[in-house]
């Protein structure tokens, strides 16, 4: 199986610095202690550390002054400087045994070609983060009528062992037809072929979603937040970021959340 390793379940614990310096790390860009994806793929950075030693300097370096990012597994407030935008919670799952992957005939892969229809659907469902270059971070599917993109679903975030179901959206006018199900097991088909396990996150607040995940056959392994962070304004003085490896060392997601 093409891309199969070791499933590392610690890695989900600090899951987006797993992805920046692993599977995806050419979509990083590092400083230090902190790490970011580039800034037209996706907003998400982190930082090595834990509760009062979290590498806060570093991460102002990566973002840049005045700067946003968003940060998973981080619950203590920033320093002075510091601007935080919003902090939900999050709940992150794991797919099982019994959750059932299937392929899914009228789904297709969509590719840069499509992105401008993509970012259109995501405007009108607001699922999360998804930027111009989202679409590189992996496979993503889309239900089409006609010309029209009414559904996705797609892999996000990739860290040894598991990959990450999301960007789970419909057109309201499909909805209540089964396309986000299908959808997101014919991504899951995708993801075991590597001999990979589906995982996702949540707004901990969505709780008819986390209902509905845990119906189809994930379990919550985290309840934490999300945060989104303004960087100080002020520059922080160093070296700028490089890419990792040259630093000096229906409704599944309601909208704003973070799927």
């Amino acid at each position: 199986m093409a891309g199969a390793g070791p499933r590392d379940d610690a890695a989900l614990h600090n899951v987006i610095w797993s992805a920046l310096t692993g599977p995806q790390a050419r979509f990083a860009e590092r400083v230090g202690r902190a790490v970011r994806y580039q800034a037209d793929v996706a907003p998400f950075a982190a930082m090595l550390g834990g509760p009062g030693e979290w590498a806060w300097d570093d991460l102002a370096r990566v973002l840049g002054p005045g700067g946003t990012g968003v940060l998973f597994f981080v619950d203590e407030a920033p320093p002075a400087g510091w601007r935080v935008l919003d902090r939900p919670g999050l709940v992150q799952m794991v797919a099982t045994d019994a959750f059932a992957d299937a392929r899914e005939p009228e789904a297709r892969v969509l590719g840069p070609a499509d992105v401008p229809a993509v970012l259109d659907l995501i405007d009108r469902t607001r699922p999360g983060p998804y930027l111009e270059r989202t679409i590189e971070l992996g496979a993503y599917l889309g239900i089409f009528d006609g010309d029209a993109l009414v559904a996705m679903a797609g892999e996000r975030m990739r860290v040894p062992g598991l990959t990450e179901i999301s960007a789970v959206c419909t057109d309201p006018a499909y909805q209540g037809r089964g396309l986000a199900t299908r959808l997101m097991r014919a991504v899951a088909a995708g993801i075991r072929a590597r001999g990979e396990t589906p995982f996702l996150h949540a707004a901990a607040t969505n709780t008819p979603a986390i209902r509905l995940y845990e119906h189809l056959g994930f379990v919550t392994t985290a309840v934490t937040v999300f945060q989104i962070l303004q960087a100080p304004t002020v520059p922080v003085s160093r070296a700028p970021a490089l890419p990792v490896g040259e630093d000096e060392d229906e409704p599944f997601v309601r909208r704003g959340e973070c799927g």
